[in-house]
């Protein structure tokens, strides 16, 4: 069994859950530690059985309740260095036994999870993203990305499912409320990845063998999850990249967990 499910996702905080039939792993956890208790035990998880939380980055909306629900359950937080140390809030609310330094780019093992991080363009201290492999099935965390790169491209081919960020539609995000500088930020090569750029980032990753995605990170003011799905589904058509019956897409919700999702 490979399971991944999204239980929060947006600009407002994000936290998802990847699970096999003897590790269950936290991605993330940018809401309230409360708040994540609720998701899980909506999904009948008890936060004590996590083997640990894996950070991507140390934005609020992705540690907001991290230090928290670690020393509330005792659980281990895989992070980098460089993460780490932009986080002090949080970094001292964690048991120093229960902080597991990785290098990015290392592969290394919990439980009978297979992970391997990878680096990505965003404004943040040393951000990046996931691989995850339960024996031969690959599974791809990659949001806050500001822009593909041929290096992402790479580590993402060959999923057999991957939450992808589509975080904004640029004629959206230019008549939002947004300062013009926090406009430029989501837009630049260190900010957020748009509607457009998700879909044929899905639409390259098909020829390698991908069955399922997820779209997430929406931001509140610049996207409707309506407009991320179609935007996406209309980059497949026109690269003749889509087809029901071989690829599952889907929107992650910014308030409420999504299903399992069974890779196959």
């Amino acid at each position: 069994m490979l399971n991944f499910c999204s239980l929060y996702s947006g600009s407002s905080g994000n936290s998802l859950l990847v699970e096999t039939d003897h590790t269950k792993l936290l991605i993330d956890a940018g809401v309230s530690s409360k708040k994540i208790e609720n998701a899980l035990f909506d999904l009948s998880i008890e936060p004590s059985s996590l083997a640990g939380i894996l950070v991507t980055h140390e934005h609020t909306d992705h540690v907001q309740g991290l230090g928290t629900f670690s020393k509330k359950f005792n659980l281990p937080v895989f992070v980098n260095q460089e993460t780490l140390d932009a986080m002090p809030l949080q970094r001292d609310k964690i048991n120093s036994n229960n902080i597991k330094i990785f290098k990015v780019s290392d592969k290394f093992s919990i439980g009978d999870l297979e992970i391997k991080s990878f680096s990505i363009p965003h404004d943040a201290a040393n951000p990046c993203g996931f691989n995850l492999w339960k024996e031969n099935k690959k599974i791809s965390i990659a949001t806050d990305i500001g822009h593909m790169t041929n290096s992402i491209l790479n580590h993402l081919e060959e999923s057999l499912f991957i939450m992808l960020e589509a975080n904004y539609d640029p004629e959206v995000l230019r008549c939002s409320s947004y300062p013009f500088s926090l406009k430029s930020r989501i837009s630049g090569p260190t900010g957020h990845l748009s509607n457009e750029i998700a879909g044929k980032t899905i639409s390259y990753l098909l020829k390698s063998g991908l069955k399922n995605a997820m779209l997430g990170h929406l931001s509140k003011e610049s996207n409707f999850p309506e407009l991320a799905y179609q935007t996406v589904i209309d980059e497949l058509i026109c690269n003749e990249s889509f087809n029901q019956n071989f690829i599952g897409l889907e929107v992650a919700s910014r308030d409420q967990h999504s299903k399992r999702i069974c890779i196959q």
